[in-house]
């Protein structure tokens, strides 16, 4: 009898069953990580040139976040702090510390503060630890003015010494809050208290709704500015990926 096919063809089915295996692998590996909190840097925790304390500087000493992430509440990025605004305190606080030499590196001095003749000042080099992907817009003053707090993305950075990437930030967590808002927002100016709680805050004012009633809980207070500050958060694609 006639062959109607090459030979080749013979071991055709056993190349397409391999071919199936190693795909159904991938998608599994690739699903099995992209599916998981390391996935989306989740506990993503670098050193840095400076070790910068939250810790100390926000929650004991009670520095506002805008004095180091000056654009924040002005344009899309919050900005990391130039070797200028260190220098500000540490020109006169902690002279001398051997933590500070890459502060008076980009300063041009020595452990003194005597200005190096002829040295390179060096900027600082921070390492960045909370990045979107560059198909994802996101604004900070949009949120910030508008009630949402740091502590909604970025957890209690003001009790971090070391910080470390402390949610998702994935398109599911973004979603729950558009979807949701009045789980996070607050008043304008607790935005940046970070030791905040609705329900003490609701205990000293008196905040009451439409019907005279007064608010007790997040949930209701939420739903109170979402409503009077008439906010609408967009679920659409193009609202983020532009």
């Amino acid at each position: 009898m006639a062959n109607f096919f090459p030979r080749w063809t013979n071991l055709l089915p056993l190349k397409i069953a391999v071919c199936l295996i190693f795909v159904v692998a991938g998608l599994t590996a690739a699903f099995s990580y992209y599916a998981t909190p390391k996935a989306q840097r989740v506990g993503y925790q670098p050193d840095q040139h400076i070790d910068y304390d939250h810790a100390l500087h926000v929650d004991q000493l009670g520095m506002d976040c805008r004095y180091c992430h000056s654009s924040v509440d002005k344009s899309a990025s919050a900005g990391v702090p130039t070797a200028n605004t260190c220098w500000n305190c540490h020109e006169h606080v902690q002279k001398g510390s051997p933590k500070l030499a890459p502060l008076r590196a980009a300063m041009g001095v020595d452990e003194d503060h005597a200005p190096i003749e002829g040295a390179v000042k060096k900027p600082i080099k921070w390492v960045r630890i909370h990045k979107s992907p560059d198909y994802v817009y996101f604004d900070h003053s949009a949120h910030v003015n508008r009630g949402v707090s740091c502590q909604s993305c970025h957890g209690d950075i003001h009790k971090m010494e070391k910080v470390h990437h402390d949610k998702s930030l994935s398109m599911a967590f973004c979603l729950d809050c558009h979807r949701a808002p009045e789980n996070h927002l607050r008043p304008l100016e607790e935005v940046y208290n970070l030791d905040y709680n609705a329900e003490k805050y609701l205990l000293e004012h008196e905040i009451k709704n439409e019907e005279g009633e007064r608010v007790t809980t997040q949930k209701e207070f939420g739903e109170l500015l979402k409503k009077n500050w008439s906010i609408h958060p967009k679920e659409s694609c193009a609202t983020c990926h532009r």
